[in-house]
């Protein structure tokens, strides 16, 4: 979890095949209307998110053996929401300034989450809390560091 361009996809597609098991990318299971939201520079709100958490929820709680989903889940309540479908969902939160972020997206090409957008991600983003199942790790640091520290938290809580 985290805001867009934190690494969220290359994480946690990594992550998943060290686990061996499916990866998901909440990006991909958007409805279309919602895209278009985005790629127009508009936030989504809460009642634009609440269908597409449940496919994620259910995508995430139906995967047989389990699975890795790449997901913003920047709100407590999203989280809940993930939850209700997927109880036994672990929260990975991949957490990065504002500026190396920035840098990232501005770099990405082809994602139709435009940059103007972060602003807003960071504004809704809650980390996580002391009662939520998950660990919070430095996306600052390089890609296989940042995999070995999730695959390290993961085993650690099963």
């Amino acid at each position: 979890m985290g805001v867009s361009a934190v690494g969220k996809s290359t994480v946690g597609a990594a992550l998943a095949d060290s686990l061996g098991i499916r990866f998901l990318d909440a990006d991909d299971l958007h409805p279309r209307a919602s895209v278009e939201k985005m790629r127009a520079g508009l936030p989504l709100t809460d009642e634009d998110r609440a269908p597409w958490l449940r496919i994620c929820g259910e995508a995430l709680g139906t995967a047989p053996g389990g699975a890795v989903l790449a997901c913003s889940a920047l709100a407590r309540r999203y989280r809940d929401a993930l939850r209700a479908v997927a109880p036994d969902a672990f929260f990975v939160y991949l957490a990065a300034d504002r500026g190396r972020v920035l840098a990232r997206a501005s770099s990405r090409d082809g994602h139709f989450m435009p940059v103007s957008l972060l602003a807003s991600q960071f504004d809704a983003l809650e980390p996580l809390e002391r009662d939520e199942s998950g660990a919070t790790i430095d996306a600052a640091a390089d890609a296989v560091v940042v995999v070995d520290a999730a695959l390290a938290a993961v085993h650690a809580a099963h």
